[in-house]
């Protein structure tokens, strides 16, 4: 069994870890069984937080506004997991924005995870979901923020200390450690030429761009005119 092991969650603007942002970072490291650390930050996305991820979280824009950015809060992230496993529900989801901030950044990284919902679904199958919310109020664990990060992070931990690792840790196969396969090109930064033909369309359509321009990738910003240019007959 696993003692030491940083428990992580993010907050995103949605589900595609190559076109989305972390608005929020959750840690929490645990050695050999105890917190002795934690970590929360709001994070710039530089886009605006589309309104169903407000309604799930609460977090707005003004929450992230003047947060840091996504380097320099992924980057102070991963000097604080140290070489330790990383432990979460659904950790693959959070694992793969990671990940991709990593290629971009030009980063090695590649660490074994737990997912307290991989082992739920293998030593709870009878119950009718697997999920976080569901686990946490089934088996009355502290959760006092439900899709905050931090406090999804010691959910998560919670529920592997208190009820995964005492309730079924006779399962051993169960409680590995594993590594994701998961492989990402390095997104390319946009391009002058792009940054000067944006900002003319926008300020010739009078478009609010929710984003800033200059923190888009070059095939977002490919994406951008060509939606342009076809809702407003552009060239």
């Amino acid at each position: 069994m696993v003692n030491s092991y940083v428990a992580l969650d993010f907050e995103t603007t949605g589900l595609s870890a190559k076109e989305d942002k972390v608005i929020e970072i959750g840690a929490l490291k645990v050695i050999d069984g105890e917190i002795t650390d934690t970590i929360s930050t709001f994070v710039d996305p530089c886009v605006k937080i589309p309104g169903r991820i407000t309604e799930l979280t609460g977090i707005t824009d003004a929450h992230v506004a003047g947060a840091p950015k996504d380097k320099e809060a992924m980057k102070n992230l991963l000097d604080f997991c140290e070489d330790l496993v990383i432990l979460g529900h659904n950790i693959r989801f959070d694992y793969s924005f990671l990940k991709v901030w990593a290629t971009n950044n030009k980063i090695v990284f590649d660490r074994e995870c737990i997912d307290t919902l991989r082992i739920a679904r293998k030593v709870l199958p009878d119950l009718p979901s697997r999920s976080l919310d569901f686990l946490t109020s089934h088996f009355d664990l502290l959760h006092e923020e439900k899709h905050r990060a931090l406090s999804d992070a010691k959910a998560a931990a919670i529920l592997y200390e208190d009820v995964l690792k005492k309730k079924y840790d006779g399962n051993e196969a169960a409680f590995e450690p594993v590594r994701f396969d998961m492989k990402f090109k390095k997104q390319s930064d946009i391009t002058p030429k792009q940054i000067k033909y944006l900002k003319d369309l926008i300020a010739r359509y009078g478009i609010d761009p929710e984003c800033e321009i200059e923190s888009l990738t070059k095939n977002a910003a490919s994406r951008m005119i060509d939606r342009i240019r076809f809702e407003y007959g552009g060239r």
